[in-house]
C-alpha cells in the first residue's frame, strides 16, 4: 500500500483504534484528526488544543481518544461524535506522551515538567504523581497486564514503576542520549527503548537486563512499536526511515524509505497487516506488511 497524504501540517503521532478501522493523528496544527484507515477519508477534526499535539492514544474499547499537547493539557474526546469529555490540567509544561492502561480506567501522561501523572479516565481526577526523572519525560507505556508503567526521559534513562502505587521498581541505564520512546512487547517480557543515541535497546522486564542493542539508524530514533504477535519491531527515525527488525535475533529485515523528514511515530494495525508511519513531512504512510 502506497503513501497517502492525510494532513497539511507536520505529524507528531499516529494511533490505530482497537478495531483497526480508524487512524488518529496529532499534528503541529494543534488538531487531532480521525481518518478511515481503509481509504484515508477524513472522518473528523478535533479542535481545542492551543499548541501542537504531540501524542494520541485510543482507549482499549475504542470509545475515547486521549491527546497530549504542548499547551500543557491532556484532552479526552468521545470518538463517536468528537465531543470533548475532559480537559486535564495539572502539568506545568508540554505533555509529550499519553497512554491508557489495559483496562481503560487509568491514563498516564508524561511531560516536560519531568513528571508522570496518572489520571482516572471516568472523571479526569488526578490519582498520582510519579517523580524521579531529572529531565522531560517523552514517552510512557503500560505493560500488557497493567501492573507496570514504563517512562523514557531526556535524562537518558528508562524507569519502571508499579502502577498500583507509583513505586519505582527499576531504572534502566545504558543509553548515551535522551530516550524518546518506550514500548512493551505483547507478552510483557521485553521493553524496547528508542534514543537519540541512534540505537534501540531491548530490555528484559523481569530483571532489567539488556538483551540486545539495535544499531542501524543514522539519526535519532523517535518511535518504537511491536507488532501484535511480538515478532517484529518497527522503529521510526530522524533519518527519515522506518526500519523493521526481527525481535528474536535483532536482525534488520528491511528499511522503508520515502518520507522526506523525521519519522515521529510508528504503529502497527491490530491485525499486524499494516504499519502506519507519521512524519514531519506532513504525511502518514501506510505500509502493507
Amino acid at each position: 500500500m502506497g503513501p497517502r497524504t492525510i494532513h497539511t501540517a507536520q505529524i507528531c503521532s499516529v494511533a490505530f483504534s482497537p478495531d483497526g478501522q480508524t487512524l488518529a493523528t496529532g499534528s503541529y496544527d494543534n488538531t487531532v484528526r480521525l481518518w478511515q484507515a481503509a481509504d484515508g477519508a477524513l472522518l473528523r477534526t478535533l479542535r481545542g488544543h492551543t499548541n501542537l499535539v504531540q501524542s494520541v492514544a485510543f482507549s482499549p474499547d475504542g470509545q475515547i481518544l486521549a491527546s497530549g499537547s504542548k499547551d500543557h493539557t491532556v484532552r479526552l474526546w468521545q470518538v463517536a461524535d468528537g465531543a470533548l469529555l475532559h480537559t486535564l490540567e495539572w502539568h506545568t509544561s508540554a505533555v509529550w506522551s499519553v497512554a491508557f492502561s489495559p483496562d481503560g480506567q487509568t491514563l498516564a501522561s508524561g511531560a516536560a515538567d519531568e513528571t508522570v501523572l496518572l489520571w482516572r479516565v471516568s472523571d479526569g481526577e488526578l490519582l498520582r504523581t510519579l517523580e524521579g526523572h531529572t529531565n522531560p519525560v517523552w514517552s510512557v507505556a503500560f505493560s500488557p497486564n497493567g501492573q507496570t508503567l514504563a517512562s523514557g526521559s531526556w535524562d537518558k534513562t528508562v524507569r519502571l514503576w508499579r502502577a498500583a502505587d507509583g513505586k519505582l521498581l527499576r531504572t534502566l541505564r545504558g543509553h548515551t542520549d535522551l530516550v524518546q520512546s518506550v514500548a512493551f512487547s505483547p507478552n510483557g517480557q521485553i521493553l524496547a527503548s528508542g534514543s537519540w543515541d541512534r540505537t534501540v535497546r531491548l530490555w528484559r522486564v523481569s530483571d532489567g537486563a539488556l538483551l540486545r542493542t539495535l544499531a542501524a539508524h543514522t539519526g535519532p530514533v523517535e518511535s518504537v512499536a511491536f507488532s501484535p504477535d511480538g515478532r517484529l519491531l518497527a522503529t521510526g527515525s530522524a533519518d527519515n526511515t522506518v526500519q523493521l527488525w526481527r525481535v528474536a535475533n535483532g536482525a534488520l529485515l528491511c528499511i522503508l524509505g520515502g518520507h522526506t523528514d523525521w519519522v515521529k511515530s510508528v504503529v502497527f494495525s491490530p491485525d499486524g497487516e499494516i504499519l502506519a508511519s507519521g512524519s514531519l513531512d506532513g504525511t502518514v504512510r501506510l505500509w502493507q506488511l
